[in-house]
């Protein structure tokens, strides 16, 4: 029996135990106040029948050569010796290169992969294909893809309200009131881009309670704000926050409650916005949005006589016309002219992950180039299949007019797009397109499936790394835990193989091993902070010592556009008009029928077929493991009800439909089917039912999911013509009982495996 120093993953630190060889358990960071199960699924993932053992192509590409086809997803493998797999893969590359030219590679490859800072495949990979010779790469995200582009035009960069936003530390001491739109839920601050150590979020919020900060929940779902901090609930139909926030508008306008100064000395466009919500009183919205006229006006009361902070969650922005509500939110925070002081304000994704409301380390993370990529195509990343379907066709981003490439080798690693994008048919036929797609895996998730050469990968337990996230006041030394699984290599290795048979190895690896990279990359950094009088270890104490190095951090008490507000003209924001905008010249000069100028409450088209889908499906974030990370994992497989995902439903809705607790679905939209467990709550609204994502993609013979997969459900439209980022958050939905015999699951295995002669 063995036990590792500390080991650092998206979803928390911890040390394993180990037996022969094998993680047998994990006891989480001592330093963590709140720490989350899902670390618990690296104990049964490292070994598990769903490992990918060793190299494989497609058994129809190995015997037809590439092009497209529909056997991905359903055709055999074949085993390869590495060598083998090397020649076979490093010669398709040289083929598109030649023939095609760099554009026709696709290199996006978004997706979390595993905390470290040198082994995280997108970067990689993105070092390769630069130094290979370019690729077609993708921009934004699928967590805010709509509010990254959109927000800088009307309040705040990225960077602001993701890593500069204003501290919890700030709102616990100064707020007086919390509005959370989309609540603030403990499950999803559990994870972080680069590593988690400390879950604050619960002592944050207990913090906000125990001084007397009143905190409101609007969201379908009353757990969305944890049941001990007395939140109150204001229960809304889903994708009717914009409604509201347009009668709140309404209420302090009509009644002179909003801070005319503010609004004079630091917006732009008031008349305008004024105009357009002169019609939308609270009766308007209570009809839209399910909640009481009174209790409209009472919240916009509240609102204006209180230092408020009011969060919008990413997923007010993962549905369609979602620019709209987020700008809507900006609106209503101007308004009541909090921002810039302590404890009030707007923010966007407070507890949507384990980042926004923390100070950020004083001078970065160390880190390394992902090199010049020559090649200026890209996409939105959401928008992958319809690039993959409809090359050549123009499309509307950001007030820009561009153009899809024609694809011919799609290269993931380190991400499983058949968890992100919705319309998982239509993803299916449109990986079908491509001459080849490469994947590199641990697992034999969905994509993996779905390729042609298909790549081990270690996990992070099995290699050496970094660890952090830029907004944790640590790093951690990640020592190598176990050997890796079987034939299993670092994505730095496999590229760095390619790379020689292609003659670009210097310029991606520079001769350096993944140790001497590592201390490379430290050793930058420790001079960094040095050179501005912070001293910290040299890289082998670092290293040898193997315990969390502390580092410094920026202003805890830090306010967003405190500057601004104390002088707009030596501090302007990065706006059009250096201004908060509450209209828009240059949104509305942009000519899109889906997101004017002027921001506006959208019904959604998919409520057209609510006569014959009439609940509302949420497709949100699991409890029980990141994204589709180790679905596999044990703490993930124990939440499954007969070994589907289960779906949150209200008992009164389910009475109606002759369904029982524990009952196996049907869960049908317009566009397909899946099989889920059911699971009563009455912390639901009633029309509501709620299906996390992650379940690993199972399909049937009609690509419907036997597994549980939300995402074979929701439409692949784009939130609006101007960001193009992805709806998956609200679906249309009918439910039924099943009643048939249940399919056994096959994704938690290796698919079909050729014997080669």
């Amino acid at each position: 029996m063995g036990k590792s120093g500390l080991h650092i993953s998206h979803w928390g630190t911890f040390a394993a135990n180990t037996e022969g060889g094998r993680i047998t358990s994990v006891t989480p960071y001592a330093g963590d106040p709140d720490p989350h199960r899902i670390i618990e699924n690296v104990v049964d993932a490292q070994q598990h029948p769903a490992r990918i053992d060793r190299p494989y192509v497609r058994r129809g590409w190995l015997e037809d050569g590439p092009g497209r086809t529909d056997k991905r997803g359903r055709d055999e493998f074949v085993p390869l010796e590495w060598n083998e797999a090397l020649d076979l893969l490093a010669g398709e590359l040289s083929r598109v290169y030649r023939n095609f030219g760099a554009e026709a590679v696709y290199g996006g490859s978004y997706g979390w992969s595993s905390a470290g800072r040198f082994h995280h495949a997108q970067s990689q990979l993105k070092r390769f294909l630069a130094a290979a010779g370019g690729y077609t790469q993708s921009v934004n995200n699928y967590s805010f893809g709509a509010s990254g582009p959109f927000l800088p035009h009307v309040i705040a960069t990225e960077s602001q309200w993701e890593t500069e936003a204003t501290t919890w530390k700030s709102i616990s001491e100064n707020a007086e009131l919390v509005i959370a739109i989309g609540g603030l839920p403990r499950k999803n601050s559990a994870i972080a881009n680069g590593g988690a150590i400390s879950h604050d979020l619960l002592p944050w919020l207990h913090a906000c309670r125990d001084n007397g900060i009143e905190l409101v929940n609007v969201s379908p779902l009353r757990d969305d704000v944890s049941a001990e901090l007395g939140a109150t609930w204001m229960s809304i139909r889903p994708a009717t926050d914009g409604a509201l926030l347009q009668a709140i508008a309404h209420t302090l306008i009509e009644e002179g409650l909003y801070n005319k100064e503010f609004v004079a000395n630091y917006c732009v466009g008031y008349d305008l916005f004024a105009e357009s919500v002169h019609d939308k009183t609270p009766e308007w919205a209570a009809e839209i949005c399910g909640i009481e006229a009174g209790a409209i006006r009472d919240l916009a009361r509240l609102m204006a006589e209180k230092r408020t902070f009011l969060t919008m969650s990413w997923s007010m922005q993962r549905q369609q016309y979602g620019e709209q509500t987020m700008w809507l939110g900006v609106c209503v925070a101007a308004l009541i002219g909090d921002i810039g002081l302590p404890g009030g304000g707007f923010g966007h994704g407070y507890a949507s992950t384990n980042r926004v409301g923390h100070s950020e380390m004083l001078f970065g993370l160390p880190t390394f180039s992902k090199g010049h990529n020559p090649v200026r195509t890209y996409i939105p990343v959401s928008r992958i299949a319809d690039m993959l379907l409809q090359p050549g066709e123009t499309y509307t981003y950001d007030g820009k007019t561009l153009t899809y490439p024609d694809i011919k080798v799609v290269y993931w690693a380190g991400g499983n797009p058949f968890h992100h994008s919705p319309d998982l048919k239509k993803l299916r036929e449109a990986f079908g397109r491509p001459d080849t797609v490469v994947v590199h895996d641990s697992m034999w998730t969905s994509t993996a499936r779905h390729a042609d050469f298909v790549m081990p990968a270690t996990l992070s337990v099995e290699r050496d790394d970094l660890g952090a996230a830029i907004t944790e006041d640590a790093l951690i030394p990640m020592h190598k835990i176990v050997e890796p699984f079987a034939q299993a290599h670092d994505d730095y290795d496999i590229l760095r193989g390619l790379a020689s048979r292609l003659g670009c190895d210097d310029e991606f690896s520079s001769g350096r091993t993944s140790i001497e990279w590592l201390e490379e990359m430290y050793t930058k950094w420790e001079g960094k902070y040095a050179a501005r009088g912070h001293q910290l270890p040299s890289w082998q104490e670092f290293w040898d010592k193997n315990e969390p190095l502390d580092v410094p951090k920026r202003d805890k008490d830090r306010i967003m556009h405190t500057e601004f507000r104390a002088d707009p003209q030596a501090h302007p924001l990065r706006t059009p008009s250096s201004k908060i905008h509450l209209q828009s010249d240059e949104i509305e000069s942009f000519g899109y029928d889906d997101c004017p100028g002027t921001p506006t409450w959208f019904a959604p088209t998919e409520w057209a077929v609510r006569d014959d889908f009439p609940l509302t499906m949420i497709a949100n974030q699991p409890k029980t493991r990141l994204h589709s990370q180790l679905d596999v994992g044990g703490y993930s497989a124990e939440s499954k009800i007969k070994g589907r995902e289960p779906m949150r439903m209200h008992p009164a809705d389910a009475a109606e439909r002759g369904i029982a607790d524990g009952d196996v679905v049907k869960v049908r939209s317009v566009r397909g089917s899946l099989l889920a467990g059911v699971a009563f709550s009455d912390d639901l609204m009633r029309g509501v039912v709620q299906l996390s994502t992650g379940a690993w993609y199972d399909p049937d013979e009609d690509g419907n999911c036997i597994h549980g997969n939300p995402n074979v459900l929701a439409t692949d439209i784009p939130v609006s013509k101007f960001s193009r980022s992805n709806v998956g958050q609200h679906v249309q939905v009918e439910v039924e009982k099943f009643d048939g015999e249940l399919p056994p699951i096959t994704v938690w295995g290796p698919p079909k495996i050729a014997i080669r002669s």
